[in-house]
């Protein structure tokens, strides 16, 4: 057996882009590769969770022994900190105010339906072509007579040696598209905010990260978390404290597996993106440091001011830029996430065609893993800001932009659909009837969850914290 997203061979390469992403020094860096390199070591990430060889146990050894003096050269950012007071002494939210109270009372809970609706599709719609590329999706679409993307995936027509070239997400696949839809499937997109509600439910506000880790240690398999979580999950059995849970061995901080975990945070502080963010952070530092942070901050906020804002569809955008102002209050601004951000927003003021707009985010972008917390949340940025409102638009804009697209997919899905409100969210019935309303999971309250007794938890636990 060879466990994915923990090998030292795989974790080291990880780790040396990561440095130089983050602005380590790049001399130190190249002499660590280089020492890996000119022992045989293959020094290329692994674009999935294990490279195509393992190493030998010398390999493997000397392995660990870069990587522990790797970690003596992560760099510090004062523009970038992990403290929460640090944190907020940088941001808008807390230095200068532009933004009240989005809505003085509770949000209906017709809001709630709309974001987990609007959440389950974006998902469930990405899920068949996770870790297909950019290209890939487009020409399976093309294959298919489905380009550009209006509706689910098919298999139906498909050539086989477009399948064979660019096969489907092997778990997904038999539950994700147009043919087999019946009920939204479990995914880990969907499982956090379900344990993200339980957890609340059970501690409150005052939600603390070592409640979240107990949360994980009680609910979640090992094997069911990857990435950033996997290592955190890891570094709890082996007795690390808390934040060095985020950092021991794990290359994967600022990716975008906090990002994906935090919408109920939002849900359940409507209208006040900080407390959102707050709590957001609670959460993400089990895992997470800097940008992987501020992404999950930037996504609870993004979830905050789309159930509370008043009346969406009174304006032209569909509220989308009112929430993405509110959002942006809760990014350090000088932070790499903050210009991500603006690119996308960026590139959807401009109005040009889609497909410029993706290219000029790959240009940018496309250097960084497919799940990164950056690039995505640039195309989320892209998606939510060029929609118009329109659920099935924006969760299809994610979808193609072709990195996390399940994830993407989830989030723009949630955003969108609390704006659009109602069990529909807006969307055609081609869209929600598949989904009978439902979501599989694993997570505690039953195996099967209805979109409406979820959207019933998140309004009921706003209610509680906001009277």
């Amino acid at each position: 057996m060879r466990l994915t997203w923990a090998q030292p061979e795989d974790l080291l390469p990880h780790e040396l882009v990561a440095l130089i992403e983050q602005g380590a020094d790049r001399g130190a860096v190249d002499g660590v590769r280089a020492r890996w390199v000119a022992a045989g070591g293959d020094p290329a990430a692994p674009r999935t969770g294990a490279g195509p060889v393992p190493a030998t146990p010398e390999l493997r050894a000397l392995a660990r022994d870069l990587l522990a003096e790797a970690a003596t050269l992560q760099p510090v950012s004062p523009d970038e900190p992990d403290d929460w007071d640090a944190i907020a002494a940088l941001l808008p939210a807390t230095t200068a105010p532009t933004t009240t109270a989005l809505l003085t009372a509770t949000p209906d809970v017709d809001r709630y339906r709309g974001a987990w609706t609007g959440r389950a599709v974006g998902c469930v719609l990405g899920k068949p072509v996770e870790k297909i590329p950019r290209d890939g999706i487009e020409t399976i679409l093309r294959a298919t007579d489905r380009w550009p993307l209006t509706t689910w995936f098919t298999a139906v027509g498909l050539p086989g040696d477009v399948a064979q070239e660019w096969p489907w997400n092997r778990r997904s696949a038999p539950t994700s598209l147009a043919e087999n839809i019946d009920g939204a499937p479990e995914d880990d997109d969907l499982n956090f905010p379900i344990l993200a509600l339980h957890l609340l439910a059970t501690h409150g506000p005052g939600l603390t990260t070592d409640q979240v880790a107990q949360g994980w240690l009680d609910n979640l398999p090992g094997g069911r978390v990857f990435t950033a979580e996997r290592a955190a999950y890891r570094n709890l059995l082996d007795g690390r404290p808390i934040p060095e849970t985020a950092t021991h061995l794990n290359p994967f901080r600022e990716w975008i597996g906090a990002l994906i975990r935090t919408d109920a945070y939002g849900w359940a502080h409507p209208g006040d993106p900080l407390a959102a963010a707050r709590l957001a952070w609670t959460d993400a530092r089990l895992s997470h440091t800097r940008n992987g942070l501020y992404g999950a901050m930037w996504a609870a906020a993004l979830c905050s001011a789309a159930v509370a804002l008043p009346s969406p569809s009174d304006r032209p955008d569909g509220g989308t830029a009112a929430v993405l102002d509110a959002a942006d209050t809760v990014v350090p601004p000088r932070s790499r996430l903050a210009a991500a951000i603006a690119l996308g927003r960026e590139l959807a003021a401009t109005g040009r065609p889609q497909a410029e707009a993706l290219d000029v985010l790959h240009a940018e972008l496309g250097h960084l893993h497919w799940v990164h917390t950056l690039n995505n949340a640039a195309l989320v940025a892209y998606a939510i800001a060029s929609s118009d409102g329109d659920v099935a638009a924006g969760a299809c804009t994610a979808v193609v932009g072709g990195w996390d697209t399940d994830s993407a997919g989830a989030t723009v899905g949630s955003v969108l659909g609390a704006l659009a409100g109602g069990a529909s969210a807006g969307l055609d019935p081609t869209w929600t009837d598949p989904l009978h309303g439902t979501i599989a999971t694993s997570m505690p309250g039953g195996a099967v969850r209805s979109v409406e007794d979820l959207a019933t938890a998140a309004h009921t636990l706003a209610e509680r914290f906001t009277s």
